[in-house]
């Protein structure tokens, strides 16, 4: 029988459903658990565990989750179980321990919020996220980043402990899926109609709309470009209400209203995409590799970001992007105004951005590499007299 790979991930997990697929076609079984909808994982033909995960510090519902993780692990009996989100790749050590001989591999895409802010809570968590995963790290055979800011700041801080570790591009974007998607979108003008766009250039920016995203910054700089460029208008993509205590507030977006429209969630990125002229995406917030920016670059898309880690991964500044410091908004507005005034030179930048996503980002680099360190973790199971040997390519190869 194939071997099985439970994949553990919260409420955006269905955008890793690409991915579960390509493990398919390398010859796994896959099982999905997340807290998010289980539609999309039936559509696909995937089957799903559903578990309750609470997004912010909440220690009784983080206990409660380690117990229903725990329990679907001995239900499924992988022989991989992986977790995605910060939070999760915390408790996946936690929730395994007595729950079976799978291979656990934690992916660290990013450091999330501990990292990415200076409040007093944060800095003080700090230690406490060191810990959990240098107390958690006997128990993972692997872990996955997504960057290699992260891997260095595992290393430097013995968080590995002897373990494997395995750099790949961030998550993977289906490249063909995608630019297939895009060449099937509506044509845009009814789009520009509803949004009442009119013939504006349009910067757009698809994200959470949060203060760790950086949209305080992009506000700003947005009445910046306004008084010098009132025909420009600025499309934020993306879920307030559920973002809590850090969510941008109505009123602020009301302050913007004449240049700003936040559509709040919508499920036609390809499409906003389309019609863009400028992706500004200036976060502050320490992720794995951006999505984002790996369909804007995908959609022939002008980027403007910062040099973050992950966003650095995949914008060069000047070469197929542009990047600007962090809390700056007048350097935010003028590189945005570079890309929208120097047609040109933008899309050269995004001409190379496009290849350069699909040269190395593609989610078929990033599953070959998967598979591989699966393959490789079975074969030390077999070695311990746990599984059988599956035969397959080595990480190794496939890296080199």
């Amino acid at each position: 029988m194939a071997p099985h790979v439970l994949y553990i991930g919260g409420e955006d997990h269905h955008l890793r459903i690409p991915s579960m697929r390509a493990l398919k076609d390398h010859g796994f079984r896959v099982t999905a658990a997340a807290n998010g909808n289980e539609a999309p994982f039936a559509l696909a033909g995937i089957p799903f565990r559903p578990f309750k995960l609470e997004r912010f510090l909440n220690p009784l519902s983080d206990l409660r989750t380690v117990r229903e993780l725990r329990r679907i692990i001995r239900e499924v009996q992988p022989d991989v179980v992986q977790s995605f989100d910060s939070k999760l790749s915390l408790m996946l050590p936690l929730a395994a321990r007595g729950a079976g001989d799978a291979a656990v591999v934690r992916t660290i895409n990013g450091r999330g919020w501990i990292y990415s802010s200076t409040a007093p809570l944060a800095l003080a968590l700090r230690p406490v996220y060191r810990a959990m995963h240098w107390l958690g790290a006997p128990r993972v055979a692997a872990t996955v980043f997504e960057n290699q800011e992260d891997e260095t700041f595992f290393q430097r801080h013995n968080l590995l402990r002897g373990g494997r570790s395995l750099l790949v591009p961030g998550a993977g974007v289906d490249v063909d899926g995608f630019e297939q998607t895009l060449s099937n979108v509506a044509a845009t003008e009814d789009l520009r109609r509803e949004l009442g766009l009119g013939n504006a250039k349009v910067v757009i920016c698809v994200t959470r709309m949060t203060r760790q995203k950086g949209i305080p910054s992009l506000l700003k700089a947005a009445a910046i470009i306004n008084r010098k460029r009132p025909d420009v208008r600025f499309l934020l993509v993306g879920p307030l209400e559920s973002e809590g205590p850090l969510a941008i507030s109505e009123a602020e977006l009301a302050r913007h209203a004449g240049y700003v429209i936040a559509t709040g969630l919508r499920q036609d990125v390809p499409a906003l995409l389309r019609l863009a002229d400028v992706f500004a995406f200036p976060t502050e917030y320490r992720e794995g590799v951006p999505r984002v920016l790996l369909e804007a670059a995908l959609a022939g898309v002008p980027i403007v970001t910062t040099g973050i880690a992950g966003c650095g991964d995949v914008v060069r500044d000047g070469w197929n992007g542009l990047i600007t410091p962090l809390h700056n908004p007048g350097e935010l507005a003028a590189r945005i105004l570079r890309q929208l005034d120097d047609t040109a030179g933008a899309q050269m930048m995004a001409a190379r951005a496009r290849q350069y996503v699909r040269d190395e980002f593609s989610l078929s680099l990033v599953m070959a590499r998967q598979a591989a360190l699966y393959r490789e973790l079975l074969v030390d199971r077999a070695g311990r007299g746990l599984a059988p040997v599956t035969a397959g390519t080595s990480a190794a190869a496939v890296i080199s």
